[in-house]
């Protein structure tokens, strides 16, 4: 196989954009049969029937490309309720037609090793079965993912709430198609090698924080000789400072909500939105190296006293309402801090002292009133936490990895689905 990257030469423009002047346009309506759909609701489905049925909820949650039935389990319906529906083959493709939003309207998935499995297309998809095999196999999964497709799905969308491409609409849309099915074979393999490593490390990954939750579990399991005290003995609590969104665009850096959700440090204000608060506020709110910060209120009760680590000095910065901050009176190290509240055991502790109204919530009296278990020697929190630490470092790597191959993977679909590179 030999790779030729083309110039504009040997193009030709079409309305949606150009493609190489050997490459097929096809249409949904000329490829494709439209087969009968069946309407069945969440409520009608049931487990461990003999027919699985696919409802558009679990292609936009469950499916990239493909409806592999070796990767997925999807409800069932009673073999009654299959009627004359069409049972689904391999290569068949499957298309939602409503979305909450642009990205996956019109998205479609190819169904794959179905074997001697049986299943029917359900509520707001529609069911496409290529006409005469005019196109490989593993290729219909990336039509979708064609920028010159999901072009056309776009403009043809309709709907305020809730957007779609009916079925009208859809039989209009043209497919760039490369000549040959040797070529298209050679994309399908390429973008399906491609996805495979992505998975290969998305499993990786996963591996890697299981194994470093029971490590941290085990890690920061008391022991004996380890000190028991509540947090109100061993630091300060104070509530953050409370701003209208008519004080926001000018004045000191302002720690926020979303500044804190998804990270364990921060280290630097400049990415930070600005808070009008004058030099008391900032004095009262100010924020140190080897502070902590909880998260006081979550839609979720997993998300309530979530901590980040003020990894240093954030000079002339305060923080909101909704955060508390925990300034510790000598007993943790920095990086101890980073790590013991996030174990599973004072997680649990901490959820279950908070109060529940239409978020979950926490306050300065329940968290003064946990307890903390933490080795009396500075030097013994610090090698736990640098084991921690260099679990963190690995996994960090390979989410580097993974987006960059994300990356790479998403040039190499727009090169390869519109000709720019060409694989015969």
């Amino acid at each position: 196989m030999s790779i030729l990257t083309n110039t504009q030469k040997g193009f030709q423009k079409t309305e949606f954009g150009e493609i190489p002047i050997d490459w097929l346009l096809v249409s949904y309506d000329e490829a494709f049969d439209f087969l009968t759909t069946a309407t069945y609701s969440r409520a009608q489905l049931s487990e461990n029937e003999e027919i699985s049925y696919v409802h558009y909820g679990d292609i936009h949650t469950k499916c990239l490309h493909f409806l592999d039935f070796d990767k997925i389990i999807l409800p069932t319906i009673k073999n009654e309720l299959r009627k004359s529906y069409p049972l689904l083959k391999d290569g068949d493709v499957i298309i939602v037609d409503a979305s909450e939003d642009y990205e996956g309207v019109g998205k479609s998935v190819e169904v794959k090793n179905l074997r001697s499995r049986k299943a029917i297309s359900g509520l707001h998809t529609f069911l496409l079965r290529d006409n005469n095999e005019s196109i490989a196999r593993g290729f219909k999964g990336y039509i979708h993912s064609n920028k010159l497709v999901k072009k056309q799905m776009d403009t043809l969308a309709t709907g305020l709430k809730v957007y779609g491409v009916s079925k009208t609409n859809l039989k209009k849309i043209l497919i760039p198609l490369p000549p040959t099915e040797e070529e298209q074979s050679a994309i399908a393999t390429a973008l399906n090698d491609a996805d495979e490593l992505i998975n290969s490390f998305e499993k990786l990954i996963a591996k890697k924080r299981m194994i470093k939750q029971g490590a941290m579990q085990e890690l920061l399991k008391p022991k004996d000789g380890w000190e028991k005290k509540k947090l109100g003995e061993i630091g300060d609590f104070k509530n953050g400072i409370n701003k209208s969104s008519e004080d926001f665009g000018f004045g000191y850096p302002f720690v926020n909500l979303l500044d804190v959700f998804g990270k364990t440090k921060i280290n630097s204000n400049s990415h930070l939105d600005l808070i009008n608060a004058n030099e008391s506020d900032r004095k009262n709110y100010e924020l140190r190296e080897g502070d902590v910060l909880f998260i006081r209120s979550s839609v979720k009760p997993e998300g309530v006293g979530l901590t980040v680590l003020i990894e240093k000095n954030l000079v002339n910065t305060v923080f909101s309402g909704f955060i508390i901050r925990f300034r510790d009176k000598g007993f943790l190290s920095n990086e101890f801090k980073e790590h013991c509240f996030l174990s599973s055991d004072f997680r649990n502790r901490l959820i279950a002292n908070s109060t529940v109204s239409a978020n979950t919530n926490i306050n300065q009296d329940a968290l003064k009133n946990l307890d903390l278990f933490f080795p009396k020697s500075k030097t013994e929190q610090t090698h736990i936490s640098q084991i921690l630490s260099d679990m963190d470092i690995e996994i960090e790597g390979l989410e580097k990895k993974l987006a960059k191959y994300k990356m790479l993977k998403q040039g190499m679909m727009q090169n390869l689905l519109t000709g720019k590179i060409r694989l015969v």
